[in-house]
Formats: structure tokens, C-alpha cells, sequence
């Protein structure tokens, strides 16, 4: 066909009203087999099905290597001759584990699948055919897709606009056999390329002709259109990608304690050689001994004590902690959206955690890279002064105004009414055409809807001054000139982007002159003028007087197009249309030959007000070790004086600029390795300003920061230009626009001073504290198997109770150590707002690091060795059993370990209290109870202890007191100094008062 020649590998085909084509066609699956073209109209935005979720849920569980670990653990224990437990010692808690993490999974499931059942109405991509609108149009959002919340308008083809519509559109539709060539499903949502065959012609289509999936039909009653992609195929799935996991350093440094597992296996080899040689040179003196081996050879019996001691010391991995880590998370998302203090009641806003991944890293932050309009300021956008012919007008004057501009500067507004100055009427006339606002009229007035505030403002502006913008379509634009209406057609739209900084509109006026409209920053509009353009000098004068102000500043301009010009111009222009190559590079170039050799028309100056908060907020970060970054789009003078009014900078501060850095260090900019010598130079100032950057920059300088520097990165934004660079590091959204991509949401800037310095601090201490008492409570509770072995012949014969293992991590220890997760605090909030120096302590890492965990894991050797010689001292010349040295370490084991966390816990609730009082009442209870006569005489072999005998139990437990007592006993040296600093301490000031007046 002669279609694959003007686009070549455009090959997916949509027949209009072709249902056995396209079930033909239609992709089928079966089991991991898929075959089939066009995708069903349905999408699964859900995981698990009744059928897969049991395979599918455990196959995901077991991807973690500790869950695995357990596993092979439980099929050990099934084997007779090296069970040194029963099976169910481990398998119960891994049951425990699997149970609560895939209820977990599911009721994520069932949020996702009502989701899905409640907004997820129109599951395809539409070719707009036609609609109740007046020439087809269609008025569109785009929140879901880009953050952008103004309306955008859609317009189907003229010929579908035509046939299609009328009195019988619906049977009109019904006979439509049009045939749509396209290209192939893909994620890029601002690009579409194909063509409509029908009737014998062919008709070019683009992304204006495209309802996509996610946007919201606003102000039109009915389209019609034809689905091009549909289900899984629609853009926007297809641009979802695949979900990055994020993991924090404190999780990474946890992931490297599978060392643990080498120390185990070390360990279990050793004692296997162990039972050897006690096999080899001991067994032989003893016949007991040497009958209950039953002549097994040292070297057998060495390997199957090897895996009875893996056994034994499997529980030092944690088992249970990975499931305790994540309900630890999701309750401290959960604390954030439930902190009034940062709840914004103007738009009904909570804070937001839209990750559970990631809490203790808002409490090491050490860069934080924020967005300055929307995100810093207001985003509310006033139009201030203007510069037009040489005249800087005040049009706001008036402190009270509010942006709708009832005074103004007296000599604009005459000039207008008198119509006296030409350049004042062509200057709105180009505010009032070169946007792309829509207009929606309520009342009998105009309301905008912009793609941006500053488009907005600068529309408002004219119209408040006389140029009244009415409406559009996809060829005119109407307007109102001092209450003359006039029609301009809409010729071709150069829209805007972050890499061209600029926009225009060619349009012809109704006397049928040819004219381009252009405005953008003052960087590129400025260098498009005519040579030696007028009033040079005092433009700049104006620009800097602006920038002094804070304000923002565009540049408007005008250029008389020859019809000729026009007529080459747009023939390359619809060539550029069906090109192969990179369109957006073409489209650039074409767009550069018609904007040039412009006139200065004027200069805007907009004001963007500081949020509420913003200097304290930056301040206060500062003084908490936070490197902060700025970056913005604006100029040098203007992004200066923003960051002395926002405290960014000190007004000692001594200014570097970039151009000083490359004359004095010409070397470090030509270096490959420059990005790393430039943070660290970084580092040593106060604070950084990015000037004059696009969005792409924005992204290449959070990338840089986060490749050469080791402390956590946080991005912050607001909007949809800001996606890519809140795409790195730990994401924030400050502001209302629905971007998808952040980690969390805040309504105000000012919020943030609380989310890091309180929630993020407390997050870090809190994971640091569980993390490092998992390690101890298991590491110790298992250590004491090895000291146990010097004393049994290293037979791999437990220590403990065997339901005292399976209870010891899920029932007995558990409670206490989430209460402390949930709620443990070091300081209160008013500490950690008036004294920001504490967050260093998260940006250093000092409760977590592989020092502390090294002195960790040896404090749990210290409380093994504790916790298993003295009552193996005191018990073994006596007349008292087994049971008794079990029970004994183990009372020992679990008071110990309540112990510590009291002494930890620094911030006491009620839910704490109760834990522990749980903890300790079910300890005692079970042990009652598993130690029955009944149980023992039902099932002997997992039940092997008789009743607690009452002097044995007492026995017990002042052995206990003085083991509690002794580990304890450095704290009672600290008490008895601090009592005695404090008995002396008055006495000697006393004496050195008495002396002194002698």
C-alpha cells in the first residue's frame, strides 16, 4: 500500500463496525501462552484471581530469602534422624509470617480491585469521530495523565464532523466502515501518527483527534468515537512501565546481616566436628554412650549433627522481622496522615504517604532539591507591571488588590480609550491570542481554564484592560477589542515546551494581514528580535527592575508574516507531519525559521507570592544539616532575590556564581569527574541556586547530587513538569496537581519542617531500635544452644522447651517491640522543632551503622553466656533436672529481653504497658499449660515435660531474679554513682563557698 511508504512501520489496523475482524484478531492466553493481536476492552488492575492468589502469593513470598530459609528448615525437621525439634517449632511461626503477609497482599488486592470497579469506566483510546459540541469539539482533563487540571480541547476531523452528525447520527455511526492505520501500541502519550481511510480518501490524524484513556469528559454532553487501543494496549498502561522498588541504606545495611547465616553454617560445622571427636575419644570410655550411638562412625555421626545444629540455630535469623518491618512502616504512613498539624483545611488536604518503604529516610536527608514556583511560592500568580514602548506601567498599585486588576495605571488605561498607542493595543491584542486557554462561560461572563497560572494572569490582565478573550476552535480565536468582537483565524499553533521556552500563534486579523504572536523568557525571545532593535537599554533596565522586585518576566513580540512566507512554510510544516525521523526535532527547526526577525512588543512582570511559612521552614532545615538546593527557570537577579526573601541565603552571604567558578577553575569544569569536585564544593557553601534550568536540567542535577554524594536526596515539586525530577531520590509533592509519581504529598512547603524533623526522626529511630533488638533477642536465644553443647556431648540436643521455640518470637517477644516501633519517641515534638541539630543523628547514621551492629551482636554473645552458665553453675552439682535448667534459661531468656525493651523505652502508652503485661501473662500461662501431665500422657514426645512442681517453680525463679540481677548489674553501678555524685556533689560546693568568703 502506498500508506507504508509515507509511514513506515504504521501497521496496526482498526476496522470501524468490523466485529468478526477483530475477534478473529483478538488475544487469547492461556496458562503463560499468548496469542492473539488486538487486547479486550478489560483491564486488570488487580494481582490475584480466587484461582492463583494461594500459588501465585506464596511463590512471591518465598522470593525472600529468609522465608526460603525457614522452608528447607521445616523439610529438615521432617527427617527423623536429624529432627533435633519437631517440624512444628518452625513451621507454625512461618505459617504466622505467610499468613499475615498475604492477608496483607490481599486486602492491597481488593483496594486496588474497587478501584478499578469504581473509576475505571472507559478502558480504551478513542479516535473522536463526533459530538454534541458546535464543530465537533470536545473539552477534555488531563489530571490522571499529566497533573495539569485546565481544560484542553479535542476536535474530530471535518469530513467525520460532517457526514456524522445530524438527526440520525447514531445510524450514521452504525454504517461508518472506516478503516484506521496507525502505529503500534506505545507509552508515549503526547505523540500519536496515523491516518483515516474512508470513502476513498485519506485523512492524516494526530494527537488533537485522540480520546485517551484517563481523561475526563468536561462541558460536552455526548462523543463518539472509535476505539483504537483498547484494554492493555491504551496508552497510559502502556506508560506505566514496571513498578522500581525503592530501599532505604538502614535496609540494605539489615540485608547484610545474612552474614549471620555464614556464622551459623561456620558454627554448625565446627560443633559437627566437635560431636565427631567426642565420638571418636569420648563415647569409647563410656558403654551408655557408646549404645546410644549404636556404633555409628564419628564422621557419620559428625554429618548428621551438622544439619541438627542448623536447625538449632536457625532461629537467629529473624524470621518474623521482615513482616514487623512493614507493619511498622505502613502504621508510621499512617501517623502521618492522621498529624493535624499538617493538614491544610483550605483545600482539605492530609499529608500523604504514597510509599511504606522509605519512613526512616526522611530522617537522614542530607540534600534537599526543591522546585521554586508552586512549590516555594504560591503559585497564584498577580499580573504587576508591565513595559510597553519604553514605559514601565504599575497596574497593581493598590496593596489591597486581589489580581483582578479594579486599579490600574490611569495612563494605560487612557491610552487604550483613546486608542493613541498603537503598541499598547498590539501588546494585549497578543496577551489575548497567544495561549492556549479555553474559555467556559457561566453567568453570561468568561471563566479560563488554563494550562498554566502564568497564561492565566497574563489573559486576565488584557481582559480586565479591554481585550476580552471569548472563545476558540481549531481555526479562529475570538476576541473582544474595547468591546468590538473580532475574529482571527487560528493559522498554527507553535506550542510551548520546557526546551524551547516560548510559544506562538500565527493568525490572520479580520483585514486578512498575516501575523505571529510570540511570548517566552527573556533569554530566547530576546535573541529572536530584529538587529539593532529600539529601546535596548531601557528593556534592560526594566528587566532588572523586575528582577529586583522578585517578579517574573516574558517577553512579548510580533512579526508581520508575508503570505508568501506563509504559503512554504506550511507546505513544510504538513510535510514535517508524515516525516519518519525525530518529529520533535523537525517540528524545532521549522519552527525556528518562522520566529525570527521579531518586534519587541513588551514585557510582562508577574508576581508569584512566597507560601506561608517558607523562610522559617528553609531556616530552620538549614540549621538541621540540610544542603538546599533551589532550582528554577527564572533569571540570575530575579532567583537571587527570591532566595534572600525565603532565608535561603544570609544577607552576608558572599555570592559565587557559575561564571566566576569556570574562569577561576577551568580545569575542574573540563574534567570527566567534574560532577563530583562541583557537589563537593557544594557541600561547603551554605546553600545552592540553579538558575535558567528546563525540567530536564532539573532531573541531570538531582541524578548528579544523588551520584556523588552519599547522603540521602530528596526531590521536591508540584506539578507535572517536575515529574522527572521528583523521579529520583525520595520523592515530595508540595501543592494540589494529582502527579502520580511521588513518595509523599504535602499541601504546604512549610509541612515539611514537621514531616522531616518530627515524623522523620522519630521513623529512623524507631526502625533503628526494632532492627537492632530483633538481632539480639534472636542471636542471643540461639547462642545459648552452643554453650549447651559443651555440655552434651555436641549431640545437638536443644536447650529449650520446644513450643517455648515456636511461641518465643511470634507470641512472647512480638508485642513489646511493635508498641515501641509504633510509638517510641527520644524527644517530643517541641524538642525537635526548637532544637533541628537532632536530625543530624539520622544524616550520620549513629544508630545504625555496622558499628553498632557489630557491638550488638557481641552484647548478644555477653547476654547468651549470662543467660547459660550461672544457671548451669548453680545447677549442675545439684539434685534438680533438665526441666528445671530449661525452664530456667528460658524465664531467663524472655525476662531478660522485656527487660530491655523497658529500659529502652523512653515515651510509655498505655498500649506499651499493656504489651508487656501481655507478654509476661502468656509466658506463665502457657508454660502451666504445656507443662500438664495430661498434655504429657496424650503425646509424650512433643509434650516432654511433666507439671511444674511449686518448690521447683520457686526455685526458678529466684534463679532468674539473680541472673537479671547480675546481667543488670552495670546499671545498678551507674545508680549508685549518679546517688553518690548527688550526696557529695552539694557538700563540696558548700565547702568551696565557706572557703572562698574566708
Amino acid at each position: 500500500m502506498m500508506f507504508y511508504d509515507l509511514f513506515s512501520g504504521v501497521k496496526w489496523e482498526v476496522r470501524a463496525n468490523d466485529h468478526y475482524f477483530h475477534q478473529s484478531c483478538r488475544r487469547k492466553s492461556f496458562l503463560c501462552f499468548r496469542w492473539g493481536r488486538y487486547a479486550d476492552n478489560v483491564v486488570r488492575s488487580y494481582k490475584y484471581t480466587p484461582l492463583t492468589f494461594l500459588p501465585l502469593n506464596l511463590y512471591e513470598q518465598f522470593q525472600r530469602v529468609a522465608n526460603l530459609f525457614f522452608l528447607l528448615i521445616v523439610i529438615l525437621q521432617c527427617v527423623p534422624i536429624i529432627a533435633t525439634i519437631p517440624w512444628y517449632s518452625t513451621m507454625l511461626p512461618l505459617l504466622f509470617v505467610l499468613l499475615v503477609r498475604g492477608c496483607k497482599d490481599l486486602a492491597t488486592d481488593l483496594v486496588s480491585l474497587s478501584f478499578f470497579l469504581l473509576c475505571c469506566l472507559s478502558q480504551a483510546d478513542l479516535l473522536l469521530l463526533c459530538s454534541t459540541e458546535p464543530h465537533s469539539l470536545c473539552y477534555v482533563e488531563t489530571a490522571d495523565i499529566d497533573g495539569e487540571t485546565n481544560l484542553k480541547f479535542r476536535q474530530a476531523l471535518s469530513v467525520t464532523h460532517t457526514e456524522l452528525n445530524g438527526d440520525s447520527v447514531k445510524q450514521n455511526l452504525a454504517a461508518f466502515d472506516g478503516i484506521v492505520w496507525c502505529e503500534k501500541p506505545n507509552g508515549n502519550l503526547h505523540s500519536f501518527k496515523g491516518e483515516l481511510h474512508w470513502k476513498g480518501e485519506r485523512h492524516l490524524l494526530d494527537t488533537d483527534h485522540l480520546l485517551l484513556r484517563g481523561t475526563v469528559l468536561r462541558n460536552t454532553d455526548i462523543a463518539y468515537g472509535l476505539a483504537i487501543y483498547t484494554g492493555s494496549d491504551s496508552k497510559i498502561l502502556q506508560n506505566c512501565g514496571k513498578l522500581k522498588l525503592k530501599n532505604t541504606q538502614v535496609e540494605m545495611l539489615l540485608n547484610k546481616t545474612v552474614l549471620i547465616l555464614l556464622f551459623m553454617i561456620t558454627t554448625a560445622l565446627l560443633l559437627a566436628v566437635g560431636a565427631g571427636l567426642f565420638e571418636h575419644r569420648v563415647s569409647p570410655k563410656y558403654d551408655v554412650v557408646s549404645v546410644l550411638q549404636r556404633d555409628s562412625s564419628p564422621a557419620y555421626l559428625g554429618f548428621i549433627t551438622f544439619w541438627g545444629y542448623i536447625i538449632l540455630l536457625s532461629p537467629s535469623m529473624p524470621m518474623s522481622l521482615y513482616i514487623t518491618f512493614e507493619v511498622i512502616h505502613m502504621v508510621h504512613c499512617l501517623l502521618i496522615g492522621w498529624d493535624i498539624e499538617m493538614y491544610w483545611e483550605d483545600n482539605n488536604s492530609p499529608a500523604q504517604a504514597r510509599t511504606t518503604t522509605l519512613n526512616e529516610e526522611l530522617g537522614q536527608v542530607g540534600h534537599l532539591l526543591s522546585d521554586k514556583t508552586g512549590t516555594l511560592t504560591q503559585n497564584r500568580l498577580l499580573f504587576r507591571q508591565c513595559f510597553i514602548a519604553g514605559h514601565i506601567y504599575d497596574l497593581s498599585w493598590n496593596r489591597f488588590s486581589c489580581g483582578g486588576l479594579k486599579f490600574s495605571d490611569q495612563r494605560l488605561v487612557d491610552k487604550l480609550r483613546e486608542r493613541s498607542s498603537p503598541e499598547c493595543q498590539e501588546f494585549f491584542t497578543a496577551l489575548a491570542l497567544c495561549h492556549t486557554v479555553m474559555s467556559e462561560w457561566r453567568d453570561g461572563l468568561p471563566h479560563y481554564q488554563a494550562a498554566s497560572p502564568d497564561e492565566e494572569a497574563l489573559v486576565c490582565a488584557a481582559r480586565e484592560l479591554g481585550w476580552v478573550f471569548l472563545s476558540r476552535t481549531r481555526e479562529t480565536l475570538t476576541i473582544s477589542e474595547m468591546g468590538l468582537t473580532r475574529n482571527y483565524q487560528l493559522l498554527a499553533l507553535l506550542d510551548f515546551t520546557s526546551k524551547r521556552r516560548r510559544m506562538s500563534v500565527l493568525v490572520r486579523d479580520p483585514g486578512g494581514q498575516l501575523k505571529l504572536y510570540c511570548k517566552g523568557a527573556d533569554i530566547v525571545v530576546l535573541e529572536r528580535l530584529q538587529r539593532d532593535w529600539p529601546l535596548q537599554e531601557s528593556t534592560e533596565r526594566a528587566l532588572e527592575l523586575f528582577a529586583q522586585g522578585c517578579l517574573r518576566t516574558l517577553c512579548v513580540a510580533v512579526r508581520s508574516v508575508p503570505e508568501a512566507l506563509w504559503t512554504e512554510w506550511s507546505r513544510t510544516l504538513s510535510q514535517a507531519g508524515t516525516s519518519t525521523g525525530n518529529q520533535e526535532t523537525v517540528l524545532e527547526e521549522i519552527y525556528d525559521q518562522m520566529e525570527k526577525d521579531l518586534t519587541l512588543l513588551g514585557v510582562t512582570a508577574i508576581e508569584d507570592r512566597l507560601q506561608e511559612g517558607v523562610p522559617e521552614t528553609i531556616a530552620t532545615l538549614r540549621r538541621a544539616g540540610l544542603k538546599v538546593w533551589v532550582l528554577t527557570g527564572d533569571k540570575t537577579e530575579t532567583a537571587v532575590n527570591v532566595g534572600y526573601a525565603c532565608k535561603l541565603m544570609d544577607p552576608d552571604t558572599i555570592l559565587i556564581q557559575g561564571e566566576e567558578l569556570r574562569s577561576e577553575n577551568t580545569e575542574m569544569t573540563k574534567a570527566p569527574e567534574w560532577g563530583a569536585k562541583f557537589v563537593a564544593l557544594s557541600d561547603q557553601c551554605q546553600s545552592v541556586l540553579c538558575c535558567r534550568v528546563t525540567p530536564a536540567q532539573k532531573a541531570e542535577v538531582v541524578e548528579m547530587v544523588r551520584k556523588h554524594s552519599t547522603s540521602i536526596t530528596m526531590a521536591i515539586g508540584d506539578g507535572a513538569n517536575d515529574v522527572n525530577m521528583i523521579k529520583i531520590g525520595v520523592m515530595l509533592k508540595i501543592g494540589s496537581q494529582a502527579v502520580q509519581n511521588a513518595d509523599f504529598a504535602l499541601a504546604q512547603f512549610r509541612f515539611l519542617r514537621r514531616l522531616l524533623l518530627v515524623h522523620g526522626h522519630w521513623s529512623y529511630y524507631r526502625i533503628c531500635i526494632l532492627l537492632r533488638y530483633f538481632l539480639y533477642k534472636t542471636t542471643a536465644f540461639a547462642l545459648v544452644h552452643i554453650w549447651y553443647s559443651f555440655y552434651n556431648g555436641f549431640s545437638a540436643q536443644p536447650m529449650y522447651e520446644s513450643w517455648f521455640i515456636s511461641l518465643y518470637t511470634t507470641l512472647y517477644t512480638s508485642l513489646p517491640i511493635q508498641c515501641m516501633g509504633f510509638f517510641e519517641q527520644d524527644v517530643s515534638t517541641k524538642s525537635c522543632l526548637c532544637w533541628p541539630e537532632i536530625y543530624s543523628i539520622g544524616q550520620k547514621e549513629q544508630l545504625f551503622n555496622p558499628l553498632v551492629l557489630a557491638i550488638t551482636l557481641l552484647y548478644s554473645v555477653y547476654t547468651s553466656i549470662i543467660l547459660f552458665f550461672i544457671p548451669m553453675g548453680i545447677l549442675q552439682y545439684s539434685a534438680l533436672d533438665y526441666q528445671t535448667l530449661a525452664v530456667t534459661v528460658q524465664t531467663s531468656v524472655l525476662l531478660t529481653m522485656t527487660v530491655e525493651v523497658i529500659l529502652h523505652t523512653k515515651f510509655w502508652t498505655k498500649y506499651s504497658v499493656a504489651a508487656v503485661v501481655f507478654s509476661l501473662v502468656a509466658f506463665f500461662l502457657s508454660t502451666l499449660a504445656l507443662h500438664s501431665t495430661r498434655l504429657f500422657t496424650a503425646s509424650p514426645k512433643d509434650y516432654f515435660f511433666l507439671g511444674i512442681h511449686v518448690c521447683r517453680l520457686i526455685i526458678v525463679h529466684v534463679l532468674v531474679l539473680f541472673i537479671i540481677f547480675y546481667k543488670y548489674m552495670i546499671y545498678m553501678k551507674y545508680i549508685f554513682m549518679i546517688v553518690m555524685v548527688c550526696m557529695i556533689y552539694p557538700r563540696i560546693t558548700n565547702y568551696l563557698k565557706k572557703k572562698k568568703r574566708f
